[in-house]
């Protein structure tokens, strides 16, 4: 029996007449949240994000106090991107075989599981840096799970007419709570220490749990009987490479994710050794650009129905990648601040803009294997933070997050002017 995701007066179920794609712009910021289930899982996603921006901010200042090299910094978020690139796939050929409900449940408990123990070797004080690397492999296992699967439900909640408001408010939800969470991080680092932040944060989990039973998930339709798992992955890898759509938009999604996302692995020596501002100050800029980012995605949400989206994805890379390249120039706190809120929505827009075009250009049989290979950018940015580690230690951190500035807004200017078939996308 197929559970309709209803507003509360018995609104559109996704796949009925409703959810047709209206015409023209249409200024509705918080549409999807019409929509009871998804509703649900927005707060789920909030709770989870300010706990992993809190464990963010204490993670890293736990590997700079103890080993006091950007290379370990880069290292410690290198080793997630193992799990990920090896699991991702994989689970998204999971997600579309499998009761997606179910793996978000078992790869969310796995995740609260690994924090408690961190929380408690911490406290005990056995913590060890090797036993950073160790939590930061394990839990991206469970995470490699989570992130597709999650993507995967958002079309089963809303209608196609409103999915770049669902898209742009789970954005929105991560982001808000990145304003919050870095700030609360930095302040618990210094008053109760990072091992009372990941007490604090697998307590989280519980209410996460919680939420996410209170989601009705659309029957999942059963598909043909496969061969293996493997056919399934490798026909889910033709499906992108035979679509030219599907393959510009997976191309411009992951190469930044090297070259410019992993430049918040900096952060803290921009933070003590640039700007001179210590954990506070840190945790103050990186929520300064989760600001920035909660303002772009909301800008996204609001424009439900707009019609140039390709054209909006790459315009939005190239000011990524100039708003990095200032960034890095500056040695000022308050210019560094306003720099961070541009990066920030930037960053939010071309991700946002990224994930509803491909969402549009997928049926739902292969969305899970689809938004599996986009979710390597889980695994793609800590490769990028370990070899953005490895410039900062010899060049400084200026130096690399400048190349990751110029890097990204090169790209996004060629595919412009000579891949007009993404800038016509709407």
């Amino acid at each position: 029996m197929q559970h309709p995701s209803t507003t509360d007066t018995g609104g559109a179920h996704p796949g009925d007449s409703k959810g047709k794609p209206r015409l023209g712009l249409r200024l509705a910021t918080f549409v999807s949240l019409r929509y009871r289930d998804y509703r649900y899982l927005f707060l789920s996603i909030m709770v989870t994000a300010v706990g992993m921006w809190m464990g963010q901010i204490a993670m890293g200042w736990l590997v700079w106090e103890l080993t006091e090299d950007p290379f370990m910094l880069g290292a410690v978020n290198g080793v997630r991107g193992v799990a990920f690139l090896v699991l991702g796939p994989w689970a998204g050929v999971a997600a579309d075989r499998m009761d997606r409900k179910r793996l978000m449940f078992l790869s969310q408990g796995w995740v609260m599981l690994l924090s408690g123990v961190l929380s408690a070797l911490i406290l005990t004080g056995h913590i060890q840096v090797w036993h950073l690397f160790a939590f930061s492999l394990l839990t991206s296992m469970g995470e490699a799970f989570t992130q597709p699967v999650r993507q995967t439900l958002i079309p089963s909640l809303v209608p196609r007419a409103d999915l770049m408001n669902a898209v742009a408010l789970q954005s929105a939800a991560f982001n808000s709570m990145r304003v919050i969470g870095p700030s609360l991080g930095g302040v618990l680092v210094a008053s109760i220490g990072a091992g009372g932040v990941f007490g604090i944060r697998t307590a989280g989990f519980i209410l996460v749990l919680a939420l996410l039973g209170l989601v009705r998930v659309p029957h999942q339709e059963a598909v043909a009987q496969r061969k293996s798992a493997g056919h399934d992955l490798i026909e889910g890898l033709h499906y992108i490479w035979s679509s030219r759509t599907l393959s510009w938009l997976i191309l411009l999604a992951l190469i930044p994710m090297v070259f410019a996302f992993p430049f918040q692995s900096l952060m803290p020596v921009f933070a003590d050794a640039v700007l001179h501002v210590g954990p506070q100050g840190y945790g103050l800029l990186v929520s300064f650009i989760g600001a920035g980012a909660l303002a772009g995605t909301l800008c996204v949400a609001s424009l439900t129905g707009f019609e140039r989206k390709g054209m909006l994805l790459l315009l939005s890379g190239v000011s990524l990648g100039t708003a990095l390249f200032l960034f890095s120039r500056s040695d000022w706190m308050p210019a560094s601040l306003v720099l961070g809120i541009l990066i920030g929505g930037a960053q939010m827009t071309y991700m946002a803009m990224t994930q509803t075009l491909l969402h549009m250009n997928v049926t739902d049989a292969m969305r899970g294997r689809v938004m599996s290979i986009y979710m390597l950018d889980h695994g793609l940015t800590p490769v990028g933070a370990l070899l953005a580690g490895g410039v900062a230690s010899l060049l400084g951190a200026p130096f690399a997050v400048a190349a990751m500035g110029s890097a990204v807004a090169a790209l996004a200017i060629i595919a412009l002017l000579r891949v007009p078939h993404i800038r016509r996308l709407g």
